[in-house]
């Protein structure tokens, strides 16, 4: 497996002072096609109560993970659902949504889930806004003779004999995502992707390296262009596989909005302040 960077996510707050890890990607140097990488993990109430109220998106693509606790979703479509622990929901904005993500109130365990941006092609960024998660068909998920288990939460992925699809194939730029769990003293392995951009995020535990340097929760692996996945852990581990193709095009980002220019942005202002969004 060959690395070409490791980044490190950093504590700030979103929303209604909603305490994140972010890995930040909106000049397109290292993360594109994604854009953001947003990690909420907290035991405490007072770190995600306030949760994310209505707001407005166009532009992009956010994909929802959760691992344990939950948020309900509604927004202008008609869409009213709980995310729960092992959920996947996927909203392709386009040309405008108003939604908003607030904690279940009987999620009384914590709270543990991603919430990632994914770039949108410029010639689809005002196309019809999108949705669809799998409440009601979950990710498929395959554990080895090992112990290890691959989720497979967007795209279709291989591993070992079993071939994995979700049911949300039509992420933008080719984008995949997969949730990896290693077992203590475990290892796996995967061919390369066929996606031009592939990284590792360490949400849990620890992975160790052929020179035995350990890597831990928090860090973020790019690897090189057709490079293989091969990774252990000596204690356990979790690992946010994420695959998709660079867009290579301009990033014009402002808040919610994420367009190729500057006047589209500044459009964006106008018919959000217009009401052309909608309401919930």
């Amino acid at each position: 497996m060959k690395i070409s960077k490791i980044l490190t996510a950093y504590a700030t707050q979103d929303g209604d002072g909603v305490s994140i890890s972010r890995i930040p990607g909106f000049d397109g140097k290292y993360l594109d096609p994604f854009l953001m990488i947003d990690e909420l993990k907290s035991d405490d109430k007072k770190d995600y109560m306030g949760g994310f109220p209505e707001h407005p998106h166009r532009g992009i693509e956010t994909f929802t993970y959760i691992l344990k606790g939950g948020f309900e979703h509604r927004d202008q479509m008609g869409n009213k659902e709980a995310i729960k622990a092992g959920d996947v929901q996927w909203m392709s904005t386009g040309r405008g949504v108003m939604h908003s993500e607030m904690p279940l109130a009987d999620a009384v365990d914590g709270l543990h889930g991603f919430q990632i941006w994914i770039n949108m092609p410029s010639a689809e960024k005002m196309r019809d806004s999108r949705y669809q998660d799998t409440t009601k068909n979950p990710a498929p998920s395959f554990t080895n003779t090992q112990g290890v288990t691959l989720k497979a939460l967007a795209g279709s992925w291989q591993f070992e004999s079993e071939t994995l699809a979700s049911e949300l194939q039509s992420l933008a730029a080719n984008a995949a995502l997969a949730d990896i769990t290693l077992p203590a003293g475990k290892s796996t392995y995967l061919e390369p992707l066929s996606q031009q951009k592939v990284m590792l995020y360490i949400h849990s535990g620890s992975l160790i390296m052929s020179d035995n340097q350990i890597i831990p929760a928090g860090k973020l692996l790019i690897l090189e262009p057709g490079s293989d996945i091969n990774i252990s852990s000596e204690h356990g581990a979790g690992v946010l596989v994420l695959a998709g193709d660079p867009l290579n095009q301009p990033i014009a980002h402002m808040g919610p909005f994420v367009m190729t220019t500057q006047a589209e942005v500044q459009q964006a202002v106008r018919d959000y302040q217009n009401g052309e969004f909608g309401k919930i």
